[in-house]
């Protein structure tokens, strides 16, 4: 089976979980999946996804798992004993077909539906791959290959540009193995440039550090918690509460960048370590973050500004030759990293589309990742935050 581990995650959706835990117990959400790969039909895979699913079900956490989770301050005492009993449920998740198209709905609580989203993406993704024979040797000898001269060209790079990355790349991999493989060559060949992953069964497993804070999920059951133009200001607020100053990385994309920093006051630029930039153009995005800083009175040196949309190597190494000496920065790799094979990867997500049975959205800085089944509450939105288009 695909996924042997509930900690075959990434760390966002386990600290994700915890506040909405705490904070958030009765809301109650709505996922949906869409395939973003034109012409890519996943309908004749139905049946072996349904068998994973099954199995996913089935996996609790282990003690070692949660002894190791207990290893972090940020996750609380009652957190981890709420761990030791949870099971995903599989009622929640539906999978069938929708204009001639794969569609997979998860809906329930939202503190027990939040777990689903990655490993069902992974399953996804691997069953594609394999009934298409895509994981085979010709592919990872190819995808070796490239992971080698990404690796050449960093160990050259001078310290003095002090470039870090991550894995981001859990739902977007080719396969479970590979992604171990990725993971461990990198921790391995690049120690003190490779940070960490998003994954924490591979963290745990090859002793790297597990990253993430927040996604975009977060904000988006805001939109339904308090008055919309009120409801940024809210999930940060909240997120603070409940970390005190741990996982200090805010996303700055759900509804813009310029509607997060019309929201991004200097209580929250003081309170957060930085933010993470996940669509639009990642130059004029820092920009926009190292300018709002300065007119905050802080130096922006003194924050981090992490980049995570659609990555390569040569592309981050060009953002840190830009602004290495204006602010602090990080990556975040995904699909350069785990899915860089022969052939090219898909795209699939799954994103929250209701909470307590209302409306919420993402409105990207990208064309084409914005995500709502309601014209109307989209159009409502984008007045309220000013957003054109």
């Amino acid at each position: 089976m695909i996924i042997h581990s509930l900690l075959d995650t990434d760390l966002y959706k386990l600290t994700m979980q915890q506040l909405v835990l705490h904070r958030f117990p009765a809301n109650v959400v709505k996922y949906r999946f869409k395939c973003r790969t034109k012409n890519l039909n996943l309908i004749p895979y139905i049946n072996r996804i349904s068998e994973e699913i099954d199995h996913l079900c089935t996996l609790r956490f282990t003690e070692e798992e949660l002894v190791y989770l207990n290893t972090f301050d940020f996750f609380k005492k009652d957190y981890i004993d709420f761990l030791r009993m949870f099971q995903l449920n599989r009622k929640h998740i539906k999978i069938g077909i929708k204009n001639r198209k794969l569609d997979i709905v998860i809906e329930g609580p939202w503190w027990e539906t939040i777990l689903f989203e990655v490993p069902i993406l992974s399953i996804v993704n691997e069953v594609y791959y394999n009934e298409n024979d895509l994981c085979n040797e010709s592919e990872f000898k190819n995808g070796e290959f490239k992971l080698k001269k990404k690796i050449k060209f960093v160990k050259k790079l001078p310290d003095s540009l002090k470039f870090t990355f991550a894995d981001f790349g859990t739902r977007r991999r080719r396969s479970k193995n590979w992604h171990e493989y990725v993971v461990k060559t990198l921790a391995e060949e690049l120690p003190g440039k490779f940070v960490g992953t998003s994954n924490v069964w591979l963290a745990m497993k090859h002793n790297v550090k597990p990253i993430g804070t927040m996604a975009h999920e977060f904000l988006q059951g805001m939109q339904a918690m308090v008055r919309l133009s009120d409801s940024q200001k809210y999930a940060f607020e909240n997120w603070v509460q409940e970390y005190r100053g741990d996982l200090g990385i805010a996303l700055t994309d759900v509804v813009g960048m310029d509607a997060f920093l019309r929201d991004f006051d200097k209580y929250f630029c003081k309170l957060f370590d930085g933010c993470r930039h996940d669509s639009g153009d990642p130059y004029k995005w820092c920009e926009k973050l190292i300018v709002h800083y300065k007119n905050m009175g802080i130096d922006p040196m003194t924050k981090t500004a992490v980049f995570s949309d659609g990555l390569t190597i040569p592309k981050a190494i060009n953002l840190v030759q830009k602004f290495h000496n204006r602010i602090k920065m990080s990556f975040g790799i995904g699909t350069n990293l785990t899915n860089d094979c022969e052939t090219d990867a898909i795209s699939i997500v799954i994103k929250m589309i209701k909470c307590n049975g209302m409306d919420v959205a993402k409105v990207s800085d990208s064309s084409g990742k914005t995500m709502c089944e309601n014209e109307e509450f989209l159009t409502y939105l984008k007045q309220v935050f000013q957003i054109e288009g």
